[in-house]
């Protein structure tokens, strides 16, 4: 699709309603709920390497205490791996406390945050139907990936070979939104992530967007940096006191740039880091410059 500009885009950079990029969004289209979680697409061709744990090899037995493994993670004698699946075990053994946070949370930010009202207006102006039905809060499981061999993930003897991969949150076309109510902190940081899956789904009632690159890659690449850009996840604030950034120049631009470069990344067509910030640059000029359905930049 040619870059989308602030302006009204042409014909053909009119979108798809449905995963599959047949239709275009009508009059009755809606963000239709589910209870399923929403898959993360791998690359076909270096599917992730997840790891089981082995408590010999990561020092986290799940049959003792926690507050003995507690211990024996601040004495040292728990591998980085081990302290990832401990802290899976206690996502589970406080799921349904983690999800009646992210409700309440949820439901007051429905009630009375100016940005998410603003886009939920937005939304339905464009027919489409954001509410508890469709914006769900379940635990998201990580994983804990390593390279081709178990050893090899664990090769220093302290998990560095290993990767974790979170998620706070995720859109799809066909079930809405989904909030990671184990990786929600507080109120605020769900705000962030409820606006950035809201600015994904009025893009997706606005225009045809190609969410897995199929036909083209910078769709998602442009999606992701308006939702980055318009969220306030990228704000100085959630940058340096959450993420420890405290760059005063181009901290913003950055942070953007970072996330959609890594969410493109994720696509199963893309094909490596290189091939995602060439896709982001492509866009960024006219994307970036891109606040609607907002005014300005106001988070």
């Amino acid at each position: 699709m040619a870059s989308p500009t602030p302006a009204a885009p042409p014909a053909s950079s009119t979108i798809a309603s449905d995963s599959n990029n047949n239709t275009t969004p009508s009059s009755s289209t809606q963000i239709s709920p589910s209870s399923t979680t929403i898959p993360s697409p791998s690359r076909p061709t270096t599917l992730p390497h997840f790891l089981d744990n082995d408590p010999a090899r990561t020092g986290y037995d799940p049959t003792v205490k926690w507050w003995m493994t507690y211990f024996n993670i601040l004495t040292g004698k728990v591998t980085r791996e081990g302290i990832e699946h401990y802290r899976e075990d206690r996502y589970r053994a406080n799921e349904a406390r983690d999800c009646a946070r992210c409700e309440e949370y949820r439901d007051w930010l429905f009630q009375h945050s100016p940005t998410v009202r603003f886009l939920r207006e937005k939304i339905w102006a464009l027919n489409g139907t954001l509410d508890e039905t469709n914006v769900v809060c379940r635990r998201c499981p990580g994983r804990v990936v390593g390279s081709s061999s178990t050893e090899e993930g664990a090769a220093d003897g302290n998990g560095g070979g290993i990767k974790v991969v979170r998620q706070s949150g995720g859109f799809s076309p066909d079930h809405g939104i989904l909030l990671c109510a184990n990786e929600v902190r507080n109120r605020g940081h769900l705000e962030d992530t409820l606006a950035h899956e809201m600015v994904h789904a009025w893009d997706h009632l606005r225009w045809k967007v190609d969410w897995v690159g199929k036909k083209d890659l910078r769709h998602a690449a442009c999606t992701e940096i308006r939702a980055s850009m318009l969220s306030g996840e990228c704000r100085w604030t959630r940058e340096s006191f959450t993420r420890g950034n405290w760059t005063l120049t181009q901290q913003f631009q950055n942070c953007v740039r970072m996330r959609a470069v890594a969410s493109v990344m994720a696509r199963p067509t893309c094909k490596d880091d290189v091939h995602a910030v060439k896709v982001v640059n492509e866009v960024w000029d006219s994307c970036f410059s891109d606040k609607r359905p907002f005014e300005e930049v106001y988070r």
